[in-house]
């Protein structure tokens, strides 16, 4: 899953939003670090029906203009579920990963030698 469907998802997560309404709480949760064109959130919003992950809600005419409104579906609730539990799996491997590097020989501020490292042979020198 793109990171651009991943927010759109989760923008829809708690109600139904209109494309604008997207791109702003889309911007909201990634802190800024997201903000979608509307060609590519039309896009996302695309692909997102065609998998079955999100449908048209509604559409309202405001001042002249048609919104549409779209929602998750329970398989949007479930990909968006999925994916959260494999980011949030990622994410606990690299912290992880990074205090064990900290605590080995040879990392930065340990104090200690690096371990040694293969020998000419392949082995330990």
């Amino acid at each position: 899953m793109t990171q651009a469907a991943f927010f759109v998802l989760t923008a829809l997560a708690d109600q139904p939003r209109h494309g604008y309404g997207i791109l702003r709480e889309v911007e909201d949760l990634s802190d800024g670090a997201v903000q979608l064109r509307v060609g590519t959130l039309y896009g996302v919003l695309d692909r997102l029906t065609a998998d079955g992950l999100i449908v048209l809600d509604r559409e309202e005419v405001q001042q002249g203009r048609l919104r549409r409104y779209y929602r998750l579906t329970d398989e949007g609730v479930s990909a968006l579920e999925e994916e959260a539990d494999r980011l949030a799996a990622g994410a606990g491997a690299a912290k992880r990963r990074i205090a064990e590097g900290r605590r080995a020989p040879g990392a930065p501020g340990t104090g200690l030698p690096p371990a040694p490292g293969p020998g000419l042979a392949g082995g330990l020198a």
